[in-house]
């Protein structure tokens, strides 16, 4: 089941897509797949929003894909031999066909990287590995954009990934009983269709269920909450020279069967 929310005739909602057309669900919370009951609005007279609504930050996974950590500075690094975990604000999530709009003096140095996001249905701790898929509600695509200057200049991720509209999300919230292995699934980014990431969520350093059971050891973990999985190789960072993102480049980070994200980078000076 294809879950959305969408701005519609009624405002804000949440539906099922089935084709073109969506069916408002009355009511949606992610402890169980729902029924839809509402109405239906045909897709292409309604504006996608980000399929996710977390109760707090945004959970992300670093350095999670062996052939990602060994590029870019700090490539010669041990790869990690337990998760690293930072955090993105809520207020980066935006919509999947949404303009990303970049303040111009806080970076020059804007860079791409699809994710895979897993939305939890069930909360929990000390979640053992075994059964840490029975907590997955679904699946969603991720890109998360990041300010390699302010990056490496104060040599912390939070804020150089937390600036507002840096995590767009969708186009829909695939449920898990479509995903039968988060283990198996294609991950490609491309910038004005020219393919820059392509990779597979096998490459993983820790899996889904092993990042869950890692993190839910001390936090404990609520519906709704998502998690970030970690990028693969290909980001801009990691090239000679480096390749950032310009004004005005259109940015697709796709994930079948979940969806693809299709974002215009927009640079705007303070104020704008």
């Amino acid at each position: 089941m294809r879950i959305v929310r969408y701005r519609g005739a009624r405002g804000i909602s949440w539906g099922v897509l089935t084709g073109e057309v969506i069916r408002r669900l009355p009511h949606f919370d992610f402890s169980h797949v729902p029924t839809p009951e509402g109405e239906a609005e045909p897709l292409s007279a309604v504006e996608l929003l980000a399929p996710i609504a977390p109760p707090r930050n945004v959970f992300c996974l670093g350095r999670n894909y062996a052939e990602h950590a060994r590029e870019g500075p700090g490539g010669d690094q041990p790869l990690p031999s337990a998760p690293i975990w930072f955090t993105k604000a809520p207020t980066t999530i935006t919509g999947p066909a949404a303009d990303i709009h970049v303040p111009r003096d806080l970076t020059r140095q804007l860079d791409w990287e699809i994710e895979l996001g897993v939305v939890l249905g069930r909360g929990g701790k000390r979640i053992p590995e075994s059964r840490a898929l029975e907590h997955v509600f679904g699946y969603t695509v991720l890109n998360d954009l990041s300010a390699r200057d302010l990056q490496f200049s104060r040599n912390q991720w939070f804020y150089s990934k937390s600036l507002d509209e840096f995590l767009p999300a969708g186009p829909c919230l695939l449920t898990v009983d479509e995903v039968p292995d988060p283990q198996g699934l294609e991950l490609v980014l491309r910038v004005n269709g020219e393919i820059r990431q392509h990779g597979f969520t096998r490459d993983m350093i820790f899996s889904v269920a092993a990042a869950i059971a890692d993190l839910s050891r001390g936090i404990t973990l609520l519906p709704g909450d998502v998690i970030a999985t970690g990028t693969p190789a290909g980001v801009g960072m990691g090239r000679q020279p480096p390749l950032w993102l310009e004004h005005g480049d259109l940015v697709e980070a796709e994930i079948p069967p979940i969806g693809r994200l299709r974002n215009r980078i927009l640079f705007v000076e303070s104020g704008d």
